[in-house]
């Protein structure tokens, strides 16, 4: 029954599209023309403002990519560094702690 439903569909969608050629093909008039031209021009005018809130969009999706790159970046530094420091204390300690093993053996 899925696939009856989805061929009926498919028919119901090709129908609609015989029709649109028909009524474009259709057209024997001046103003039936004038009509014709006004609606598309009206489509494209509509097709280019959603052009122009698609390129904004990826715009600043672009800058917000580009500045949480940056942070991470950033934030991948600071922890080269706490692991530096890190690695820097544990052979501090390391060290003192040698020292007094040696130290406590000399006793």
């Amino acid at each position: 029954s899925a696939q009856i439903a989805d061929l009926q569909q498919k028919l119901l969608d090709a129908d609609n599209g015989d029709q649109a050629k028909q009524c474009w093909d259709s057209i024997a008039t001046i103003l039936e023309a004038r009509c014709a031209l006004k609606y598309l021009l009206g489509e494209l005018v509509s097709s280019k403002v959603q052009e122009s809130k698609l390129q904004s969009s990826l715009e600043q999706s672009q800058t917000s990519g580009s500045d949480m790159q940056k942070m991470l970046m950033e934030e991948r530094n600071h922890i080269a560094e706490l692991e530096a420091e890190f690695q820097n204390q544990i052979l501090v300690q390391e060290q003192q702690h040698q020292e007094k093993v040696n130290h406590s053996s000399w006793k």
